[in-house]
């Protein structure tokens, strides 16, 4: 409106109302170049190559607490063959040396370690959470805090030794609304040799103790578990989502559960999936919350249409506490032309605008990369990434990681087999609604002799995200990167 306003004061004066015209017009233009942001070069994780004298380094979590203050995560192999867990950060744009994380040397002396999952919810406040073996060779569970930019000594999560009696299998994750509040999730393999979930959950810096994730007979619970994915809408209040087997016929379901003001709920079947479900495994494969009780999920099912039934794509959002029915991602039956398609992330900026991504296969069984968006409660069509098949020659893409900082803008990262066969890390940016074009990721082919990948992408706001990855260097080594977007 105010630019309307000025063109009519000065519309007695041609020149100066070509001038404002001419401003009016190029203010949406030059705020659009500003969200889109430029994707810089990739480096490798400063001081990860003198700790990586094994070769064989992994960076799994990304996560920023402000534009340009992030925290990338992962594992290296030192000059033994033991595996250790490191964290680098980043202040003001500027990636700082790796280390090894604190304390987790007096709890694994089998000297084998990962991080799993990292998360900031301000500059400089972060948590990561991994495993590691103990004295028994037993995975376990461990946690770190970073407070005002100091990582503190990483402690084994409370309550989950007494659970994890077969050991921890999968990742653990974890996901941080505020400085010191956060939720903690994983799996643990019982007394009985079942594949359990554990829920734990930070209050004001302190942990409390993990419990069994609260289920219910309508489960039909089948003894095993799984969770990928966790997410905080606000301190206290969080989502989280995975899969469960039942007890009739050994079908895998899809389940959310919440943590409402410190409290772990009972994990529900989400609402709709079992009519959609009808070949028996389905999976909540991505949470994300932007507000308390307002939070969406996505995941994959397999309907009953086939001898060999195919993987289909879901979506179900989460209103002011209440789930939602379940809905097949539009436009994913069009694409997936050759028997499955799978969505792997999922991120919402506002409640009812988010974006998600994954790969699908097309008729000529080549596997391509897409993503979807939401705005204002309604899911478009899934389209596939543009310009990823320019780039995919040998018909393999997927996308790995989304994240959306506002409505509308979003980035995106994962991977693309090229014509020699190499795999090529992408990235890929939403601006204002529409999706650009994907590209190799900067720098990546000058650091890459052999394959490159990307694992996560975080967003603090429009076109200033942070990236991370893995690619292999001239000696066959395999080594960490990030890359900034600004």
């Amino acid at each position: 409106m105010r630019g309307h306003r000025a063109v009519m004061v000065v519309a007695g004066a041609a020149a100066v109302w070509c001038a404002a015209a001419q401003a009016v017009t190029a203010a949406p233009a030059a705020r659009a170049a500003a969200q889109a942001g430029t994707w810089g070069t990739a480096i490798e994780v400063p001081g990860l190559g003198a700790l990586n004298q094994g070769g064989a380094a992994e960076l799994t979590s990304v996560s920023c607490g402000a534009a340009g203050n992030c925290a990338a995560a992962g594992s290296y192999t030192d000059g033994g063959g033991y595996t250790h867990a490191f964290v680098a950060g980043e202040t003001n744009g500027k990636w700082r040396k790796a280390i090894k994380i604190p304390g987790l040397d007096a709890l694994t002396p089998a000297r084998a370690d990962s991080v799993d999952s990292v998360s900031c919810a301000s500059a400089g406040n972060c948590a990561a959470l991994g495993r590691y073996a103990d004295g028994t060779g037993r995975r376990q569970v461990f946690v770190v805090s970073q407070t005002n930019g100091t990582w503190g000594q990483a402690i084994r999560v409370p309550g989950t030794g007494g659970l994890n009696k077969g050991g921890a299998i999968s990742p653990a994750l974890v996901s941080c609304a505020s400085a010191g509040n956060c939720a903690a999730v994983g799996d643990y393999v019982d007394g009985r040799g079942h594949v359990q979930v554990f829920v734990a959950s930070q209050t004001n810096g302190t942990w409390g103790k993990a419990i069994r994730m609260p289920v219910s007979g309508l489960l039909d619970w089948g003894g095993s578990a799984f969770v990928l994915s966790v997410s905080c809408g606000a301190a206290g209040n969080c989502a989280a989502g995975g899969a469960y087997r039942d007890n009739k016929r050994g079908h895998m379901h899809a389940f959310v559960v919440n943590l409402t003001n410190g409290t772990w709920g009972t994990a529900i079947e989400v609402p709709g999936a079992a009519t959609l479900n009808t070949g028996g495994d389905a999976s909540v494969d991505s949470v994300s919350c932007v507000s308390a009780g307002n939070c969406t999920a996505v995941g994959n099912y397999r309907d009953g249409t086939d001898p060999l039934p195919p993987l289909r794509p879901f979506a179900v959002r989460q209103t002011n506490g209440t789930w939602g029915q379940a809905i097949t991602a539009p436009g994913a039956g069009l694409l997936n032309t050759g028997g499955f398609a799978s969505v792997n992330s999922v991120s919402c900026a506002t409640p009812g605008n988010c974006a998600a991504g994954g790969f699908y296969q097309d008729s000529a069984k080549g596997v391509q990369a897409f993503v979807i968006s939401e705005k204002n409660g309604t899911w478009g069509t899934a389209i596939e990434v543009p310009g990823s098949g320019a780039l995919n020659g040998e018909r393999s893409a997927t996308v790995e990681s989304v994240s959306c900082p506002s409505a509308g803008n979003c980035a995106a990262g994962g991977t693309y087999t090229d014509a020699s066969g190499h795999t090529q890390a992408l990235v890929v940016s939403q601006t204002a609604g529409a999706w650009g074009n994907a590209i190799q990721v900067p720098g990546t082919g000058t650091l890459n002799a052999g394959d490159a990948t990307i694992t996560s992408v975080s967003c603090r706001s429009a076109g200033r995200c942070a990236a991370g990855g893995t690619y292999t260097d001239a000696s066959g080594h395999i080594q960490a990167f990030v890359v900034n977007q600004a």
